[in-house]
């Protein structure tokens, strides 16, 4: 019986959540990460003691290759070895910031785009039937949703309530036609390939396009990692500098264990070529005005901001996205952690490391 579970960026938020979950199930579980986020983020961003905690942790049960995905050649020889044990791949490994991207975009297309062809025709080579699950984004979508009519209110900006994506944006909204930051583009590129393996091959392959992905396991870097980042500064008396919309731009998030369970459910239901919106949805969303707020209150110190009036270059005003294709595929599927939630397990989770 196959029983090993191969994460690419293992020591990030998304991989390390899914390590832990998957070996705390029984199953081996190997890793793929070198730290590509350190030369992104600086050592804000490194992941290097996550992998370190990882390791304390899950023990024999983990197997870490410092593998860069663009390795077409390593990345082959990896899974010729793993070979028919492989049960599930889960692709977490990515260049994550539009900011980022812009600086240089053949390093970012070449991880984000050709790093998921590579793992794509590696499975496909070694491991066909296992199911693939790609880590994709939002930002697929483009600076569309700006385009919504939205309201402005106290604290943030609002659909109507009868307007058809009040209740979350779903999957049908066009990913064509907008401006999608490098970034974004390179993401689609991914996106759309994980999508055509799974109806050209017939392997199965789930698209998971997330909303704001957060966690304590989170390296919270100003380019990357909202809600860890909003409560970092709070913790380290940091300015944090808000660019455009007032501060009202809106954001779901879910929580790293939450979209983990979702993966959970679709290795044990594998489906073909399927594309989900990810994100808190109604259950759990904020503006920047009510994460700061939020953070407040858990830490009793106020937050140091300085505002920017000038918005990122295609960054929604406001996403919520629509979990219902996914709940109704799999509906014993829940999401357990709101905003407050979260942010109150970051402060406590980081006690060690974020002080003022």
């Amino acid at each position: 019986m196959s029983s090993v579970v191969v994460v690419t960026g293992s020591a990030g938020l998304i991989g390390s959540e899914s390590v832990r979950h998957f070996a705390g199930l029984g199953m081996d579980v190997v890793g793929v990460d070198n730290d590509m986020r350190g030369y992104f983020f600086g050592s804000d961003g490194s992941t290097k003691w996550n992998l370190d905690r990882l390791k304390k942790e899950v023990g024999d049960r983990y197997t870490h290759h410092d593998l860069d995905i663009r390795d077409r050649d390593g990345l082959n020889k990896l899974f010729a070895k793993l070979g028919r044990d492989v049960a599930l791949i889960i692709h977490a490994a990515a260049q994550p910031s539009h900011d980022w991207a812009a600086r240089e975009p053949f390093t970012d297309f070449d991880v984000n785009a050709v790093g998921t062809l590579n793992m794509l025709e590696a499975v496909r080579q070694h491991c066909p039937d296992a199911p693939f699950i790609f880590t994709s984004t939002n930002k697929v979508y483009g600076d569309t949703p700006n385009r919504l009519p939205l309201i402005e209110q106290e604290t943030r900006y609002e659909l109507p309530t009868d307007h058809q994506w009040f209740g979350g944006i779903t999957e049908d909204m066009s990913i064509d036609q907008t401006l999608h930051s490098v970034f974004g583009a390179s993401k689609v590129a991914a996106d759309v390939m994980v999508q055509e393996y799974g109806r050209y091959f017939d392997m199965p392959t789930a698209v998971m396009r997330g909303g704001t992905l957060t966690g304590p396991g989170h390296s919270a870097a100003e380019l990357h990692g909202f809600l860890a980042y909003v409560m970092r500064c709070v913790m380290e008396q940091r300015v944090y500098h808000i660019y455009g919309y007032k501060g009202k731009m809106v954001r779901d998030a879910i929580h790293s264990h939450d979209l983990v369970s979702a993966f959970e459910a679709f290795y044990r239901a594998p489906r073909v070529a399927e594309v989900y919106n990810m994100g808190g949805g109604r259950f759990s969303n904020c503006s920047h005005i009510e994460a700061f707020k939020i953070a407040e209150e858990i830490t009793g110190l106020e937050a140091r901001t300085d505002y920017v009036d000038q918005a990122r270059t295609g960054d929604h005003q406001w996403w919520v996205s629509s979990t219902a294709r996914f709940e109704e595929h799999f509906p014993d599927w829940r999401m357990t952690y709101d905003v407050p939630a979260i942010l109150r397990e970051m402060y406590e989770a980081n006690q060690d490391l974020w002080k003022a």
